[in-house]
Parts: C-alpha cells; sequence; structure tokens
C-alpha cells in the first residue's frame, strides 16, 4: 500500500512546497483537491498547459505520484448535472495527461427519501457518462462514501448499475462508520470491498453535529481494523489522508498532522 495526503491539508501551500513536504516526509503520492486557492482543477497553476509538463518532470524527479484528482462533481441535483458531466470530463482529460488513475465524484445528497431511487438512477447515469468519456484513457471513476452516498447499501445500488471497468468506489472510511446510526469496517466492506480501489483516511470523535476532526489515533474510528481488512483482501492501492484543513481552519497545521500520519500509519504498513 502506498501513502498519500490530500492538499485539503494544506491550502495555504504552494505547488512547490507542497511537492518538497511530500517528498521529505517519505509520502508515496500527492491527492488534489484544489491548489493555490483554485478548486477548478484545469485552472490549477501546475496544470495549465505551459506548465503541465514542467509539473510531471517535477513530481518523476522526487518519486511521487499524483493518486487521484478530486473534482466537487455531484449528481443528485438535476439542473446541475450537465455541469457536473462536463466538469468530470474535464478532470479525466486532465488525469490522463498527468498519468493519473482516479478521478473522484460525489453522488452526495438524496433530496427526498421518497424520490431516492429518482436520484440514485440520475447518480449512476452521471457516472456512466464519465466512465464512457474515461474508457481507454487509463482513467477509472471513483464514487466516494460520502454524504447521502455513505450508506454502502446505496453506493451498491448505484455499482450495480453502473457495471464498467472504468468504475470503482473511493472508500472514505470515516463516513460509513459515522453516518445515522452507522455501518462497522466490515460490514462496508462485505458490501464494497470488491470494488474499493482508493482509500481516504482519517479519524474522528463522537457523531454527527458533535463530531470533531482529530489526529489520527486521537479519534474513535478504528483504523487499524479497516487496513487489517484491506490487507486480507490482498488491498495494494493508497491510503490518503484526508486532513481538512481548507474546511475547518482551527484543526492544527499541515506541519503537525502530515509529519504525525505519516508515523502513526507505518505501524499498519
Amino acid at each position: 500500500m502506498k501513502i498519500a495526503f490530500t492538499t485539503l491539508a494544506c491550502p495555504e501551500w504552494t505547488w512547490e512546497k507542497i511537492v518538497d513536504e511530500a517528498a521529505g516526509l517519505g509520502y508515496d503520492g500527492i491527492e488534489i483537491r484544489g491548489l493555490e486557492g483554485e478548486m477548478s482543477l484545469p485552472k490549477c497553476r501546475p496544470f495549465q498547459p505551459k506548465n503541465i509538463e514542467a509539473t510531471i518532470r517535477q513530481l518523476k524527479n522526487k518519486g511521487l505520484e499524483i493518486c487521484c484528482l478530486d473534482t466537487s462533481c455531484m449528481f443528485h441535483d438535476p439542473d446541475k448535472f450537465d455541469a457536473a458531466v462536463e466538469e468530470g470530463k474535464a478532470a479525466i482529460d486532465l488525469a490522463q495527461q498527468l498519468g493519473t488513475p482516479y478521478v473522484r465524484v460525489f453522488g452526495d445528497k438524496i433530496p427526498d427519501p421518497a424520490g431516492k431511487q429518482d436520484t440514485i438512477d440520475r447518480v449512476a447515469r452521471g457516472l456512466q457518462s464519465l466512465c464512457r468519456h474515461a474508457s481507454g484513457k487509463g482513467v477509472t471513476v471513483l464514487l466516494e462514501t460520502h454524504g447521502d452516498f455513505s450508506d454502502s447499501r446505496d453506493v451498491l445500488s448505484v455499482v450495480y448499475q453502473v457495471n464498467d471497468d472504468a468504475f470503482g468506489v473511493l472508500w472514505d472510511i470515516n463516513n460509513p462508520y459515522k453516518y445515522k446510526d452507522g455501518e462497522t469496517m466490515k460490514e462496508t466492506y462485505e458490501r464494497l470491498g470488491n470494488y474499493i480501489k482508493h482509500t481516504h483516511i482519517k479519524d474522528t470523535l463522537g457523531h454527527g453535529q458533535a463530531e470533531n476532526i482529530r489526529l489520527v489515533g486521537q479519534g474513535d474510528v478504528p483504523i487499524g481494523e479497516c487496513i487489517a481488512k484491506l490487507r486480507e483482501n490482498g488491498y495494494t492501492g493508497w491510503l490518503s489522508f484526508e486532513w481538512e484543513k481548507r474546511w475547518h481552519p482551527s484543526i492544527e497545521e499541515p506541519e503537525i498532522a502530515l509529519p504525525q500520519f505519516i508515523e502513526y500509519i507505518k505501524q499498519f504498513v
């Protein structure tokens, strides 16, 4: 298993600092969720056409990979469906240029429980469209266990509809475990394990409105159990640290969280 962190962890850092710190701390890769204040990935400075070749060389020289491009695509809203598809397609094209294997999207919300199946169908259609665009490009589209699609049963309903080699699941280990009544790691993995291509690691304490982000090992998410389950089943993908400093400015600085994570995770990897 390889180790990465998402750029949510360090919203104030320049690209150059991110690369230097990742290499210096011993990470294998970087997951991109915005850079230098820009959330539209093709607009990020290192990925603009005039800079992209230099960026690829820089990463190679540092022994780093970009493991995943994280979009803001959400398919639950019919009024924003077409825009989400276009954003996803642009991210797939960028991933192909960078040699990045994964692009992350959301199902996100189920606004009306009575219309739940319609929402699931819409999310599946959006993913099918992106998978067709990704075909032959070496890029896999990932649906994250996030929002109302933290329930692995609903994710599985989407999986069965999409049924494409260019599709997989991103397991954010916190979200199903903490969503509503919660799922055990065993339950989530039994449903989704065959489709998990990428994993987000985070730790929190408490549930619902009382949930607070914690440094890994200081919350109540059974991280070791999750990684053991992955290992048992031959997972050789990424463990990506999602430290959400961009959304929660009061949590510890990346200078604290990123070294702490990689030291903590070494006991399992």
